[in-house]
């Protein structure tokens, strides 16, 4: 009964001192009261401090002298044993920047501890007062927040900054048009804090934030090729271009790769791909076999990607190392090895598109005569060795003609290749049979109109493509009994 009694006059004592307060036309006169409010913090009574917790940020403002004071009893409430204090001390953490923003920097700061609760209740509570802070202020809020996710040792700070990062991506980013005001100053805002996190992150923090700053309006589809060129930037610091390449290191590989891959639309909207292509030429495709197999072929197929927006003179660097690649996975037909399809395939349209931007550079290197009118055509050369070699690598095997077609349409993926390079397979004929070819045929080769083929003789054959069925009709004819 004491112990209730006693409780019941802390309360009560409590609710005289806010009263006083909220009475008092000068509250500042009143410094006695606000003193016995912030000891109340340490009452043994639970109520008490739930009603301590609602009345230090009521009246914080008007004490500017015992805000140390006042700030630290609050956060020993934040940290008590019962959650009914807990939660209720966290809800009255943004009152003290209500009239007051000059301490929204370390509030927030206080709230970003507190992510790692576990109570559902509880860090509900911490997300509510987080986003009142932010719409409050904010830049100041989201500078704040963002020194959580640099880099930490300690596995409680770790915890804390995964916490924060899950609040930032569930909470924060999908609310950014509401947030970021004025648009482009604070877009420009968290741009920079990004920047600033992307030392030490996970492949999915960094595909996370690539996806958030590319749906800026700064960074949008009609963003100038400046811009874009500032997300490629970002994406070549965190493949790491500038280090220096172990062929052992597997994570630095994958993140190669992913940031290759990553890259490929800004490529398409004006960024410049050299860092990339460059970096790749001096140090992947000179130890291309070292790799690990499972990387392999998604480094030829974002490597081909990227080569339609290559400039004409890091296409002619890049072409003797994929010319060199060819030949090793596209061999000779007299040695009998196997072609790895795939791997030809993509090294066969990266030469295209490379060839397409230095197209005189394709003599000397494979004996393709290409007349642009420069000196660099080196017409009076003699590379026919070069040809003969590279035209007599091609498929060997012997196969009836259904499969030899379906082989053939394998080589059909791209009709800028078909164009240039269907010669490989020593194509004699083309004919335009009508309805019985399979409309898959048809379809994979609708788009190609006027066909230009190059014989293995050099001989040029012309044909208008028909249009048959609401598409061109075209089939490989031969004796498929033999190689083909």
């Amino acid at each position: 009964m004491a112990d209730a009694s006693g409780d019941a006059n802390d309360i009560e004592k409590l609710y005289e001192y806010g009263e006083r307060l909220n009475e008092a036309k000068d509250k500042s006169q009143n410094v006695d009261d606000y003193k016995n409010i912030i000891a109340s913090a340490t009452s043994t009574s639970i109520k008490a401090r739930q009603l301590a917790a609602q009345l230090i940020p009521r009246f914080f403002k008007f004490f500017p002298g015992l805000s140390g004071t006042a700030v630290d009893a609050h956060l020993d409430l934040c940290e008590a044993e019962e959650l009914g204090i807990r939660v209720q001390a966290i809800r009255g953490l943004p009152l003290f920047c209500k009239d007051t923003p000059e301490h929204i920097s370390k509030i927030v700061d206080i709230l970003a501890q507190l992510l790692i609760a576990e109570e559902n209740v509880e860090r509900d509570a911490v997300h509510k007062a987080l986003l009142s802070l932010l719409r409050q202020d904010v830049k100041a809020s989201l500078t704040a927040l963002f020194k959580h996710i640099e880099s930490v040792d300690e596995p409680i700070a770790d915890d804390n900054r995964e916490r924060t990062l899950i609040f930032i991506r569930d909470k924060v980013f999908p609310i950014k048009s509401e947030l970021l005001k004025p648009q482009e100053q604070m877009e420009r805002h968290i741009t920079d804090l990004i920047k600033k996190s992307l030392q030490d992150v996970t492949g999915a923090e960094f595909k996370m934030f690539m996806d958030f700053l590319k749906g800026l309006s700064i960074f949008g589809d009609k963003a100038p090729t400046e811009r874009v060129q500032e997300l490629i930037e970002i994406i070549e610091g965190q493949a790491d271009l500038d280090a220096q390449f172990d062929v052992s290191d597997g994570d630095h590989i994958d993140r190669l790769i992913s940031c290759l891959y990553m890259a490929l639309p800004f490529f398409l909207r004006g960024a410049s791909s050299s860092k990339f292509l460059n970096y790749l030429n001096k140090n992947i495709i000179p130890v291309f076999d070292q790799l690990p197999e499972e990387r392999k072929v998604d480094l030829l197929k974002n490597l081909a990607e990227s080569s339609p927006y290559s400039t004409p003179q890091d296409s002619r660097q890049i072409l003797p190392s994929v010319v060199q690649l060819l030949k090793k996975y596209m061999p000779l037909r007299k040695t009998g090895e196997e072609m790895n399809f795939t791997y030809v395939e993509c090294l066969l349209f990266t030469f295209h598109h490379l060839a397409h931007k230095a197209p005189n550079a394709t003599n000397s290197l494979c004996g393709y005569k290409i007349v642009t009118g420069q000196p660099s055509d080196r017409l009076g050369e003699d590379f026919s060795e070069f040809y003969k070699d590279f035209t007599e690598r091609k498929p060997k095997s012997r196969m009836p003609q259904q499969v030899c077609v379906r082989a053939i349409t394998f080589w059909q993926l791209h009709s800028h290749f078909i164009q240039n390079h269907l010669h490989l397979l020593e194509i004699r004929e083309l004919t335009y049979p009508g309805k019985k070819r399979s409309k898959l045929w048809r379809h994979q080769l609708m788009q190609l109109g006027h066909l230009k083929v190059f014989l293995t003789e050099g001989e040029v054959v012309h044909g208008a493509a028909d249009k048959v069925e609401g598409g061109v009709d075209v089939v490989v004819e031969g004796d498929f009994g033999k190689e083909c």
